[in-house]
């Protein structure tokens, strides 16, 4: 099969490897059939992810068929289309007993981490049963992929963790896919306004269109005085950070209002600091985590029900072998305004990618030059 192999910071490759093979009566074997990359996968080829070894498939979103299963998995048959969840649950640990399965002492975040991941042709999914999901007739997999992570994480660790209630005023602050993600399921709880801070116009624009009342373009660095004036000085009642960086982190702490929650989904690469001497008289929360995937069940029957489509998320579909200019688009996302990208792995994938089903040699060779000046500019000394 074809796999996508970290081979070290900077490193990545297409490589045959063999099939996975059950281990473990609770294993499933899934046929990928559909994948994505994620920023976290951005972060392991940066080699940010210390627990990622070399030689690792990477991945941990996907959609498949199941093509084998242990003789202790119940719940599912080859033949099954089902939905991989980026978190794997043993069940009985105290973590899972607790509702914390991202914590699982056997399981948690380890597809594409401690594991070989989804971006390649099959995975093996250890304790299937509580890591796979039926897909409904009813719901496209391109559809379904976006529940494998980023809408869970953008509902659970954004909306939820940020308490919002009827009639709060949330801000947003980054607008990439987790971003748009909370932008989408925070109006199942009916917030007076949802302003969406950020500092690319197209995601800015797409913000509008998913239901954002207000954008603000932070390239000026103006983000807190005009979200203070939006709001008469109050400041927000649930302020999200999607972005995970130190400023990012300042700003979402100088507009959270008083008796407000600051929920962090962004994954920090350096620490940020925590001004106490200003939000102590606050009395703010400030709740942070990893995904559980809970809501997989509820957000499927929510899409069902016509009343969210995370669909309007994908910019970008690719065939999985060109899954190298598939990273070089998410790596640029701004100058390729992407946001969510398909990689079809599929025996269809070429007659459905559209625009990007084929690549020149001139394509691949300008997307070649294109990161060795990236890496050369990373590494030169910068001026004063």
């Amino acid at each position: 099969m074809l796999a996508v192999v970290y081979q070290g910071p900077d490193q990545l490759r297409l490589e045959k490897r063999a099939r996975p093979t059950i281990q473990a009566p609770t294993d499933a074997i899934v046929r990928i059939t559909k994948t994505t990359i994620c920023g976290t996968d951005l972060a392991i080829l940066k080699g940010g992810v210390d627990t990622v070894d070399p030689g690792r498939i990477i991945g941990h979103e996907g959609v498949g068929v199941v093509e084998s299963v242990g003789s202790g998995v119940a719940q599912f048959r080859p033949g099954d289309r089902v939905l991989i969840s980026c978190i794997t649950a043993c069940g009985y640990c105290e973590a899972c007993r607790r509702g914390i399965p991202s914590n699982c002492a056997n399981g948690g975040w380890i597809l594409g981490n401690t594991i070989d991941g989804c971006q390649a042709n099959y995975v093996r999914v250890p304790f299937a049963d509580n890591g796979l999901y039926h897909i409904p007739d009813c719901i496209s997999e391109e559809v379904a992929l976006m529940l494998s992570d980023i809408l869970p994480t953008g509902l659970e660790v954004g909306v939820m963790n940020g308490d919002v209630a009827f009639g709060d005023v949330v801000a947003i602050v980054g607008a990439g896919p987790v971003g748009l993600a909370a932008l989408l399921t925070v109006q199942f709880f009916a917030p007076a306004e949802v302003i969406v801070v950020d500092v690319d116009d197209y995601r800015l624009e797409l913000a509008k269109k998913l239901g954002a009342t207000a954008v603000i373009n932070n390239r000026d660095n103006q983000a807190k005085a005009e979200i203070l004036a939006l709001t008469n000085g109050r400041g927000v009642d649930t302020a999200i950070e999607a972005v995970g960086h130190p400023l990012t982190c300042k700003l979402v702490q100088e507009i959270v209002g008083m008796g407000g929650t600051i929920a962090n989904i962004g994954v920090y690469s350096e620490s940020a600091e925590l001004h106490k001497q200003s939000l102590w008289v606050k009395n703010i929360t400030i709740r942070m985590g990893v995904v559980n995937t809970t809501t997989i069940p509820l957000l499927l029957k929510t899409i069902q029900g016509g009343k969210l489509d995370p669909g309007q998320l994908v910019t970008h579909r690719f065939p999985f072998n060109q899954v190298l200019k598939a990273y070089d688009v998410f790596r640029h996302a701004a100058r390729e305004q992407a946001v969510k990208i398909v990689l079809y792995t599929d025996e269809s994938a070429e007659t459905v990618v559209g625009d990007y089903s084929r690549y020149s040699e001139e394509d691949l060779i300008e997307m070649i030059v294109g990161q060795v000046v990236d890496r050369l500019g990373s590494d030169r000394p910068k001026t004063p």
